[in-house]
């Protein structure tokens, strides 16, 4: 993780400016559109030296209270300072156990979705890089029907990604595939050597500019509560508040639920969506 982990400082170095960090306003002309190396080295308290190394992945040694020092001096939020830890190597990070083969949704919270479905309340469970595990059916009708794509075509970051009618459902597009890609940046660092995952980065790198870019800005983001916007095709505009919800006992799996303002315009076009028989309307096809 070496040359991941030096690219993530050298981006997170770039997106820091002298004010930024309470340094004096340069006089002349930078080279550099961030920090230089020895401002940073000098906020953190090490060498230039030495953070240079650790950069360039020459030195392996970083130990918990460098890597604190660096967190505080680039300004990192928890999810960024976590990542860095990830990164800094197995010996560092939290340990993780081997990779199942394939993530399974237990009967139990299938259950729990379909009550949210009489709730009137879209949710699906995701998994590891953002794959979509299982959808309730008034999701289903709202994003589209994962459980009736190929095995291989049900992650959230493919469909954002490369269907065209994502670009038409989320209004605000540009900002949910560059949360997508910092959300599969995080899922990087904490399950080094992935094979899906590197499957999945070529697959979309290949295909896709914009995650091209955006996965080179080394974000990270971890997704927890907040409002999302739709432009559906049968109910119109509407604004839902995504809550994410650790399901105890399954590993790195989220349960993502979809609730509307009591009362409000997006609360009538979900009712009207819960009686809405076929999602085959627009690119998915009714559950039997």
């Amino acid at each position: 993780m070496d040359v991941e982990l030096g690219e993530f400082l050298r981006a997170c170095r770039g997106r820091l400016r002298p004010a930024d960090v309470g340094l004096p306003q340069p006089t002349s002309r930078r080279r550099v559109t961030g920090l230089r190396r020895e401002e940073l080295a000098q906020l953190a308290g090490v060498s230039a030296d030495y953070y240079t190394r650790l950069e360039q992945g020459r030195n392996r040694t970083a130990s918990p209270a460098v890597l604190d020092a660096l967190a505080r001096a680039l300004r990192l939020d928890d999810t960024a300072r976590s990542h860095l830890f990830d990164l800094a190597g197995p010996a560092l990070a939290q340990p993780r156990r081997d990779l199942p083969c394939a993530q399974r949704v237990r009967p139990v919270t299938v259950r729990l979705l379909e009550v949210l479905d009489g709730a009137r309340c879209p949710a699906f469970v995701l998994g590891r890089r953002t794959d979509v595990l299982f959808t309730n059916r008034l999701a289903a009708a709202l994003i589209t029907d994962f459980d009736a794509r190929p095995a291989p075509e049900r992650n959230y970051g493919r469909f954002v990604f490369l269907d065209p009618y994502a670009r038409k459902l989320y209004p605000d597009w540009d900002e949910v595939v560059a949360n997508v890609a910092a959300m599969l940046r995080l899922d990087a660092g904490r399950n080094p050597g992935d094979p899906w995952l590197g499957k999945l980065v070529e697959d979309l790198s290949a295909a896709s500019e914009p995650f091209r870019r955006y996965w080179a800005a080394h974000q990270v983001h971890a997704h927890t509560e907040g409002p999302k916007r739709y432009r559906h095709p049968v109910v119109g505009d509407l604004t839902v508040t995504y809550q994410a919800l650790m399901i105890t006992g399954a590993d790195d799996q989220e349960l993502i639920v979809y609730t509307t303002e009591p009362g409000s315009a997006s609360e009538t076009a979900i009712r009207h969506l819960s009686g809405w028989e076929s999602p085959a309307a627009w690119g998915g096809k009714p559950r039997q």
